[in-house]
């Protein structure tokens, strides 16, 4: 089973001829919604995959609620442990141009008011995969960080977007996920390299960095092992790396090796990022397979 503790948005999404300089107002044909937030689309991700998920956080008492719930309703995830508080929903603005790139703005809201007492003891445990990001409070994060580590589950931080957590925090993860920017704020607060085998020699947990279109480097004991892009034309980025990050939990919680996980996610990734928009271009497990 996984956990995710996270964010939960709902996404606006405006397709642009280009992303705006600083104060500039660039006109776009229209606006999409969709469900969003880096927590959910994880566990949105994980679920298509085939897994056992519950999902973590919180959501205002608002109209924008049961927007960001839809997907993760449909696709039966456990909504149970889902707050709701007096805040708004959190809401993304989301500009993407033709090239697929894109450009995010996050009012953080409800987010804000998740909490690690939330997770009940009993759903923690050594058959629990626990999946972090940096969307809601760090010390929220850090507090279900040992928790799981004291009941021997398996702890997965996607350190996105990069912020500060205790050094005793991150060296009580299993897996540790960052993209190449999040990797250069980490290794500069590390003092270190930025690669992963010098975020693992600094830190020894096992670090996957993702490297965009030139693929994925994982350094674990057995060595670094590097995996490049699938050839893909990009249509919209946007929850590639939640894509990558849900597959790959789902991947090693059902027992996978981790080489063949990051395939899978790999994979999965490059698929979410031949479509537009934010949930609702994370891939099934079918179609992952097929691909593979």
């Amino acid at each position: 089973m996984i956990v995710v503790f996270g964010s939960i948005n709902l996404d606006l999404i405006f397709r642009l001829p280009r992303i705006p300089a600083p104060g500039e107002t660039i006109l776009g044909p229209a606006i999409d919604q969709e469900p969003g937030g880096k927590g959910a689309n994880q566990a949105l991700a994980a679920a298509r995959d085939g897994a056992e998920v519950v999902m973590v956080g919180a959501v205002g008492e608002d109209a924008l609620a049961d927007a960001a719930l839809a997907l993760l309703r449909e696709e039966g995830v456990d909504t149970t442990r889902i707050a709701r508080v007096s805040a708004s929903t959190g809401c993304a603005a989301i500009g993407v141009d033709p090239a697929g790139r894109n450009a995010i703005m996050v009012g953080s809201g409800a987010n804000l008011h998740a909490r690690a007492a939330q997770v009940e003891a009993a759903l923690i445990g050594p058959g629990t995969t626990l999946l972090l990001q940096m969307e809601v409070p760090a010390e929220e994060t850090t507090a279900l960080i040992a928790h799981a580590r004291a009941r021997d589950a398996r702890v997965i931080l996607n350190l996105a977007p990069a912020a500060p957590l205790p050094a005793a925090a991150l060296r009580a993860l299993d897996l540790l996920l960052v993209n190449e920017s999040e990797a250069e704020w980490l290794a500069a607060d590390l003092g270190t390299g930025s690669d992963a085998a010098a975020l693992r020699a600094s830190l020894g947990v096992d670090v996957v960095r993702t490297l965009g279109g030139d693929g994925l480097e994982a350094a674990t004991a057995a060595g670094v092992l590097r995996l490049p892009a699938h050839p893909i034309t990009p249509v919209d980025t946007t929850a590639a790396g939640d894509c990558f990050a849900g597959v790959l939990a789902a991947a090693l919680d059902r027992g996978l090796a981790l080489p063949d996980a990051l395939r899978r996610a790999n994979l999965a990734a490059g698929l979410a990022c031949t479509r537009a928009g934010s949930q609702r271009s994370l891939p099934r497990a079918a179609e992952v397979d097929a691909a593979l």
